[in-house]
This record gives structure tokens, sequence and C-alpha cells, in this order.
């Protein structure tokens, strides 16, 4: 997606104090005056010459002024502008960081579980909301498929990957199978589709029927919903509550469009997956987010890979005030452990060239 906005040019004495001011607002989560800055942070200026670029930078959109209080406070564009300056090196480990990012990855018995797993770990170790949006299951091949009945007109799809992910959803099929006619699809669907890429199972489903082929006949509807199972990827979200914690947040309006951002998925999902378009760590603040519900907040993701090839992205959700460096360097580095988990799954991964 690129950079969201450029960095725009600062002399040296704005930019070193509007760093300054991120830097005691973050800190402190309170207006930040020029006495502060001065004492804590910017030697060699005095409190006139620190307030004078305050002013300054508030007329360039860097800076806000609260209606109660005398202190500034930093906008989307001075933590845009700070966030790029940390990209300018390395992103370096955060204290403790590569321990907490080591934790966040399991052991190496199954990508399904590593995949549930690391957002919880990413959640503890930010004490934010962490997710990760699995690969398309058009990059596996087919082990299996079961088909349950649940009662009530609905089964339940089971789909098993050649690489062990286990992805299961209630269907409604029409007209209704019974329970052996359920298992009997399965059982065809399994022999004739093993070892086939999830892309090219959906391609030979959505060909026109075949109007002798038992297993159109009988079951279109079935099959179309199991194409759509096919076709979606798996979002896992973990520690929503997290995010109650921080003041920035509190306004129940804004947890409330949060938590409807992560229960619909939808949204969430489609922009995740053109952030995974594009290597490597990304960060979206604020209004830059186009999710709506989630403009009070910023998103941290990095890609992960499997032998050189995306698959997809995993991150953090958190308030824009925030330890930029500590939560991009994680997140980074938890990206690389993940992807170095991923290389030594004991059955591997089928990517199509």
């Amino acid at each position: 997606m690129g950079d969201i906005m450029s960095e725009p040019t600062l002399d040296p004495r704005l930019r070193q104090v509007l760093l300054a001011v991120i830097a005691e607002y973050v800190e402190t989560a309170q207006p930040v005056g020029s006495r502060s800055v001065a004492r804590r942070h910017v030697r060699g200026l005095s409190p006139a010459t620190i307030r004078n670029a305050m002013a300054d930078l508030e007329d360039m959109g860097f800076l806000t002024h609260p209606h109660t209080s005398a202190g500034r406070v930093p906008t989307d564009k001075a933590y845009r502008f700070y966030v790029n300056v940390l990209g300018e090196v390395p992103w370096k480990a955060a204290p403790g960081g590569q321990k907490t990012a080591e934790a966040a990855t399991p052991s190496t018995d199954g990508a399904e579980r590593l995949m549930a797993e690391t957002p919880t770990r990413l959640s503890d170790g930010t004490h934010m909301t962490g997710m990760l949006l699995a690969p398309p299951l058009r990059r596996t091949a087919l082990d299996r498929i079961e088909l349950v009945g649940l009662g009530e007109d609905r089964a339940l799809a089971v789909v098993v990957t050649d690489t062990g992910w286990v992805t299961a959803r209630a269907l409604t099929p029409m007209p209704r199978p019974s329970v052996e006619e359920l298992r009997e699809i399965g059982r065809i669907l399994t022999r004739r589709y093993r070892g086939k890429t999830f892309q090219a199972i959906v391609e030979d489903i959505e060909r026109p029927a075949d109007p002798l082929d038992p297993l159109w006949t009988r079951s279109r509807g079935l099959l179309d919903q199991i194409v759509g199972l096919l076709r979606d990827r798996n979002l896992y979200i973990s520690g929503a509550i997290n995010l109650l914690d921080h003041p920035d947040l509190s306004d129940v309006g804004t947890m409330r469009g949060l938590l409807r951002a992560f229960e619909e998925k939808a949204r969430l999902v489609d922009l995740l997956t053109r952030m995974a378009e594009e290597r490597g760590v990304q960060v979206l603040i604020g209004g830059e987010n186009p999710v709506e519900d989630m403009r009070e907040c910023s998103l941290i993701t990095s890609t992960y890979t499997y032998r050189g090839q995306v698959l997809g992205v995993l991150g953090v959700v958190g308030p824009r005030r925030m330890q930029y460096g500590d939560v991009i360097s994680l997140v980074d580095e938890t990206a690389r452990l993940v992807s170095d988990s991923l290389s030594r799954v004991q059955r591997e991964l089928y990517l199509p060239g």
C-alpha cells in the first residue's frame, strides 16, 4: 500500500520539539506544555522558544490544542512523521522484545495451531489486540472433506488440508440430504480432489454442471457453499478486551465500532489482504485506515512468508498513542519467527508456482 503520507520537511528545531512532544505525550497521556519539554527533553532552548515552535507545529497540523488544557497533543500527521523517522534506521528490538516474540511462536507441531496461538501471544506481549490473517486455502491442497449432519437442516463441512489445517463451517444444504448422503458426498469429494489445490477444485466445481454427474445433480447447492468456504481466509483475533484498558479508546462509540469491525471481519480481511500485497512492516495511523470503525486506532502489520512467498500478515491494533518503536519491532520479529516456524512444519505447504 506504500507510505500513506510522505514525510514533510521540518527544520532541526521544529523536528526536535515535535519528537519531544510525542515522546512526552506517549509516556504521560497528558497534554504537553513547553516547560515539561524544556525540562525533560530539550536542552538549550527556553520555554518561550519551545512554545513558539509548538505554535508553529500546530499551525502546520502536527499538534492540536484540547479545549480544556493549555498543553498540546500530537495529531495523526505527527505520529506519521514519527513512524517515518523511526523507519530511517532498521527496527531495533525493544527490551525483552526478542523473548516476547519467541514466545509468540509455539512449537512446529501444526501450522493451524501456530496461526491460532500467535495473535494471543502478540496480544499478551503488547496489551493490545493481536491478529493474524491465515493463507488463502487456494494456496494449499486438499487432504479430505467431511460432511456431518447437525440436524435442523444444517450440516458441518470440515476441510482438512495436506498441511494439517482444519477449517469448519456450518452449511444449509437444500434440498436436505440424509446423514448418510452427506457422508457419501464427502467421500466422493475427497476421492475426486485429494491432492489438488483448492484453486483447481474451485475452478472445477464452478464449471457448468454435467447433467450425467450424480454428484452435481444431487448436491449443487451444497457445492456452491463449499466453494464459498474454500475462497475464504481465516482471521484470528485475540485480546479485543485489552483495548478497554487504554484511556484513548474509552469512548463507548469508539469501542462499539472496533468490536463491530472485529466481529464482522469482512472489511478487516479485505484490508489485511491488500496489506499482504506489500512485504514487510506497514503502519496505518488513525484516519489513514480505510475501515471507518478503526480510525481512532493504529494498525501495525508485517507479512510472514514460506519459501520466499508471502502467505499472510500478522499484527496488532492499538491506540494511536503507543510506543511505536517497541511494537513495530515486536511485530516484525514475530513475523520472522512465524516464517521460520512454518519452514519447519513436518508436512510441506503446497504453493503452486
